[in-house]
């Protein structure tokens, strides 16, 4: 009995091991939670600055000018609101994933590391060049859902060089981006689901599942 109950441990460590080895296994939940905040607050922002209700409709009409050309203005203080809540969101991510690296004993920057980001980077920075083409063509209106779809898509493309849980984060993501591009008026409501309220909802379950 006692060497079978060896053998069993024997398989479960080299299993844990080859998972290690595969995985990058060191994401912090709680960074998930710090971004989705980060998110609800430029949405909030964004919010205010158009003076809109929760109930408003039509966000992206307030970054066009009335004789129909972009509002240079808007355009700046949306692109300073995404990069401000994209900065902190990766300061965050890479403070608390080095943390948590460490206390696991583990390098933060590795081969599955790299595969990671590489895998994570190519869908986002095609989707940031598409979402630039849509606003020199005038198509604000699908912006938000494309940042939502793309992100989704790069989540799912970078699951496999971490934790699965993380796919389902990518199906919920592209979803939402699909439903905000057939209800545009309300596209940054489901832009603060996506980004925010998710993000909130899927750390929470990650620091509780793995780090608590």
């Amino acid at each position: 009995m006692n060497t079978k109950e060896t053998h069993l441990e024997n398989l479960s460590e080299i299993r844990s091991l080859m998972e290690r080895s595969s995985r990058f296994i060191s994401l912090s939940g709680l960074s998930g939670v710090f971004v989705g905040l980060y998110a609800l607050i430029g949405v909030t922002v964004a919010y205010r600055y158009l003076d809109l209700s929760l109930t408003s409709s039509g966000y992206y009409h307030a970054v066009v000018s009335e004789n129909g050309e972009l509002n240079k203005s808007a355009i700046l203080f949306f692109f300073t609101d995404a990069i401000s809540v994209l900065i902190a969101s990766l300061s965050t991510v890479i403070f608390l994933t080095i943390r948590n690296a460490q206390s696991r004993s583990s390098k933060p920057w590795d081969a599955v590391a790299k595969r990671l980001m590489i895998n994570l980077m190519i869908p986002l920075s095609v989707g940031g060049i598409f979402c630039l083409i849509l606003v020199y063509h005038g198509w604000l209106a699908l912006v938000i859902p494309a940042t939502l779809i793309f992100y989704g898509l790069a989540l799912l493309n970078a699951s496999k060089y971490t934790l699965n849980d993380l796919r389902y984060l990518g199906i919920l993501e592209v979803s939402l981006g699909l439903l905000a591009a057939f209800f545009i008026d309300y596209g940054l409501l489901i832009w603060a689901a996506g980004f925010g309220l998710l993000h909130i909802i899927y750390g929470t379950f990650m620091y509780f599942k793995y780090e608590k």
